[in-house]
This record gives structure tokens, sequence and C-alpha cells, in this order.
């Protein structure tokens, strides 16, 4: 995966703000390895824990729709007369009704025999009531009898239709609590994995130049090369990205070339100056790479300042976007013929805020032929740097145009595919 860092209106260093200069080999030895990730799950994780949220979620909510028709179908059956339930419901109060009303009968026989009992004269007729009453209070204890059980099966059968209601309305409840847990879960999934979108800056990441002149005379060929540190406790695929201004300022022209060697040839940076190149895969924690480049001044450029930008984009298992802070050198433009006398190497120097782009994707980005990995230098443990690159011996680049190539304010170049709205600290 190459991964891309957008750099939108580069501003030439003009400010007062001074500018912080390190040597390549403090900027290797202050370099520290961030927090251990071994715990963490994995991009690939994430990802494969986000589609299944999106997918479980999908799948409540067509069980919340379907769960939703099958209450209503449910309550609306329990409610006909010929639902079994409703039916059984319907019998037993009948029964219970008639139940009631016999032992109201049987109640009023029996204070009808108790009146006629006090309103009897003599021996003969009180046995006779007496034996009339015995008879009502009997049947009034049957009828009472009788009530109590179909009152009971009245409120079985009232029981288990209200039963099967909480039922329907309890299954009903699961889908909607499934519903808002698995929205929980996707929610959580989605934010896990947009977290680990974002960009992590890792100060291990080092990339900086070497035996770069702070002074280039017009009509030259100079080489040098850079050197991409992984200090960190990652395994990395490193793409450095490297950024050469190319075109003078108001100006249609290229006058500048800029190249980098892959092994077994040279490979040119593009028009815009900047590029992701180099690709370094599975780059061990300590190991370090040094890639060729040279740079040609057009002959008939005039004296001013450019500037080279480096930094390390890089990926690995748990994160998709690493990026290393990102160096600036300051170098002259002297004009044809000039005597220089002895050149100090340009120092690295950190990108201030003063200098940080505007963010602005480019469909460009998606063309760049950079995003390809190209094989490159190979890398080794730390404390060696591996050769790369062909012979020493540079031939003069034929250059179209004669002004020198200058960047000035509001130079605009996009090279991050992945990423469109990173800085460049």
């Amino acid at each position: 995966m190459n991964l891309r860092r957008t750099l939108a209106s580069v501003v030439v260093a003009t400010a007062t703000a001074p500018v912080v200069l390190l040597s390549a080999s403090s900027a290797f030895a202050d370099a520290k390895p961030p927090a251990q990730t071994q715990q963490k799950p994995t991009y690939a994780q994430l990802q494969e824990a986000a589609e299944d949220a999106k997918r479980a979620y999908e799948d409540a909510v067509a069980a919340h729709e379907a769960g939703r028709k099958k209450v209503d179908a449910a309550m609306d059956a329990m409610d006909q007369n010929s639902h079994p339930l409703k039916a059984a419901v319907r019998a037993a109060s009948k029964v219970a009704e008639a139940a009631g009303a016999a032992k109201a009968a049987a109640d009023k026989a029996v204070a009808d025999a108790e009146a006629t009992l006090d309103a009897a004269k003599g021996d003969a007729e009180k046995a006779k009531a007496q034996k009339a009453l015995g008879a009502a209070e009997a049947e009034a204890e049957k009828a009472a009898e009788a009530k109590a059980d179909a009152d009971t099966k009245r409120k079985a059968a009232q029981d288990t239709l209200d039963d099967a209601r909480v039922a329907a309305t309890r299954e009903w409840g699961k889908v909607q609590h499934a519903l808002a847990d698995a929205r929980k879960a996707k929610e959580a999934a989605d934010k896990a994995l947009a977290t680990a979108k974002e960009c992590v800056r890792v100060s291990g990441l080092t990339v900086l130049a070497n035996n770069l002149p702070s002074k280039v005379v017009a009509g030259n060929t100079v080489d040098f090369s850079f050197t991409v540190a992984n200090a960190t406790d990652r395994t990395l695929n490193v793409d450095p990205l490297v950024f050469f201004p190319l075109v003078a300022t108001n100006q249609d022209q290229h006058f500048m070339k800029v190249q980098w060697s892959h092994g077994s040839g040279w490979q040119e940076l593009s028009h815009e100056g900047s590029s992701h190149i180099a690709s370094v895969k599975a780059m061990k924690p300590g190991a370090r790479t040094d890639v060729k480049m040279r740079m040609a001044i057009a002959a008939g450029a005039p004296a001013d300042t450019s500037f080279a930008l480096f930094a390390g984009d890089a990926s690995d298992q748990y994160n998709p976007c690493v990026l290393g802070p990102m160096k600036r050198y300051n170098f002259e433009v002297l004009p044809a013929g000039s005597k220089p006398g002895k050149v100090d190497e340009a120092k690295p120097g950190k990108v201030e805020s003063k200098d940080r782009p505007v963010p602005k994707p480019s469909p460009s980005a998606q063309g760049d032929t950079s995003a390809k990995p190209v094989p490159t230098a190979t890398t080794t443990a730390a404390g060696g740097l591996a050769k790369t690159g062909s012979s020493s011996a540079v031939p003069q680049f034929a250059l179209a145009g004669g002004a020198a190539v200058l960047l000035g304010t509001g130079a605009v170049f996009a090279v991050r595919r992945h990423r469109g709205t990173r800085g460049t600290n």
C-alpha cells in the first residue's frame, strides 16, 4: 500500500522564526520508539470487525422489521374470537357467569327457607321448614363450589391468553434490544476503524539527506543520497517522500531534474517535484536503507534559493498510515561559472508551523506512478547501510528553458492518495 502525503501551498522560508537544525547523527540518536502495540488488534482485524458489525446490524434491522410485523400479527390474532385462547376465555367466562347465576339463586333459596322457618307454627311445620332449609343450604354450597371452580378456570384461561400476549411482546422486546445492541456495536467498530485510519506520528521513522550541498552552481549535476532509518519497534512498509520544487514562480517551465536510483537504473521525479519513492518492504526495527539521488540545474539558472523536503510514510499491521517527521533542506542556486569555494552540506531543519501546508486533495495523485512498488536498496540491521544505484559518473541532462527552478509562495502539489488532509510535522 502506497500512502499519500498531501502538501499544498508550501511557503519558501522567509519568516524570522529560527529554523531548528539537526545533524543526521543526532536525529537518529534522539529518535524514540513508540509505545508497544503488539496487543492491539491489527488494522485488518478492525476492518473485519467493522464489516461483521455492519452485517450484524443489517440483520438486526431486518429482524426488527420482521419482529414488528410478527408481534402485530400475533396481537391482532389473539384479539379475534376465533383464536383458540380467546375462545377458551369466552367459553370459561360463560360457564363462570352461569355458575354465578346458579349460586345467586341458591343463596336466595336459602334466604327464603330461613324466612319460612322463622314463620313456621308448631313442631311439624317447623320440622318441615328446617328440612327445606337444609336442602337449600346444601344446594347453595354446591353452587358456591361450582362458581369457584368456574372462576378459577376463567382466570386460568385469561392468564393463558395474557401470557401469550406477554410472550409476544417479550420477543419483540428482544428484537428491539438486539437492534440497539447491534447499532452500538456497529458504531463502536466504525469508531475503532476510523481511529485506526488516522495517521500515526512516529518520531523513530527518519528520512535524512546525505551530501546534499548547501550551494549548487547552475549547469552542474550533484550526487547525494538519503537514508531511511526505522528506530521504531515495528516492522514497517516504508514509502519515503521527497519533494524538490521544479517550477519557477509564475512560470510554467521546468529547469531542474531530480532522479533516484532503484538499483538497476534511474527514475525521474514527476514535474510536480514530489514522489513517494524507493519503497522498502518489511523494514525491521533498527534497519536503515541508503538511496542514491542526483540533481541537475540548468546552465542558465539565475541565483536564488530553493529547498528540498524529506519524510517517511509507512504502514504496519496496526496502522495503515504511519508518518515520520518531515525535514527541510535549504540550498542556494548560484549562477553558472560561480566559484563557491568550500561548500558545506545542507543541514536538516524541522518544517515550521508557518510552512505547514493547507491540505488540498488532488485528482492527479490517483495517477501517480510512485504508487507502484519499486525495488530499492537492501535494508540492513542497525549500523550498516546498503549500497544502491549505479555508477557515480553522472552525465549532464538536457534541460528545457533557461531560468532557475525556484519555488515561490503558493506552489501546490499533492502526492498522498490514501490521506489528503495531513500536516507536515
